[in-house]
């Protein structure tokens, strides 16, 4: 099935596209998000993972380079902008709390692609990439496409396997939330089948779509205005980026001692 209009312009609504409208109605959103993004505040609930990062911590105890590669999608990025984008803003947040260790991260984009087109790949890149961290973001596409939930699930279930056997540490990013696209698209198939994959390869779960809506129900960011341009965009990608440097931090088990 083909995704609307309404929901492609949603879904990529963080990767710097700008919705057009009266300056004024925009400038007021952007005063309002101003001001709340500066708390941005995760739960603490919404970043605990029983699963580890071993070869983070391994890394890391040793003085060795952190190498980190994001397998993201179109809203990994912000047009024009990519230093303002969340890995970046993770990659920055990672060498304020560890000074001392080369923090080298990349960003493989695999825009439009399902989980198991993706796939494909995931071995090739860690091959030529040789990262300590393989972060892999996906859902959005295969929900807005309506794959098959168990194929989805199927295709993530191979990837991350794919990933362990090369001997690189995982973490999953799952969808981008907006309250707009709930009547386009069904959300919860894909959120529920990316915890069941990461449950059962003991890989932590950067839950983006829970934290998105908690930081809308909060008040900090208004995802459900019509009025969405490049600055919130950066605001929202430097509140992700320090939230999943924390969470991949707390995942190695570092121990106070080991962080700036």
């Amino acid at each position: 099935m083909k995704p609307r209009s309404g929901a492609v312009l949603v879904l990529t609504l963080f990767a710097g596209l700008a919705a057009a409208g009266p300056v004024r109605a925009q400038d007021k959103a952007q005063d309002k998000d101003a001001a709340a993004a500066q708390t941005c505040e995760v739960p603490s609930y919404l970043l605990a993972t029983e699963s580890t990062l071993p070869k983070v911590a391994e890394a890391v105890k040793n003085a060795r380079p952190l190498t980190v590669l994001v397998v993201g999608s179109r809203s990994s990025t912000i047009l024009s902008s990519e230093s303002s984008a969340y890995p970046a803003r993770l990659q920055a947040a990672l060498k304020e709390k560890l000074p001392t260790i080369p923090i080298n991260l990349s960003v493989e984009l695999q825009s439009g692609k399902t989980a198991e087109e993706v796939d494909a790949g995931l071995v090739k890149l860690v091959e030529a990439k040789r990262p300590t961290l393989v972060i892999w973001q996906t859902g959005t596409v295969d929900a807005m496409r309506s794959v098959d939930p168990d194929d989805f699930r199927g295709a993530i279930d191979n990837g991350v396997a794919a990933l362990q056997n090369a001997g690189t540490d995982v973490v999953l990013v799952n969808l981008q939330y907006s309250p707009r696209t709930e009547t386009m698209i069904s959300a919860p198939p894909y959120l529920d089948n990316m915890k069941v994959v990461a449950q059962q390869h003991s890989v932590p779960l950067f839950d983006r779509f829970a934290i998105m809506r908690h930081w809308n129900d909060a008040g900090d960011f208004d995802l459900f205005g019509s009025f969405h341009g490049t600055d919130m965009a950066k605001r929202v990608h430097a509140c992700l980026g320090r939230a999943l440097s924390k969470f991949v931090l707390d995942a190695a088990r570092l121990d106070p001692a080991q962080q700036n």
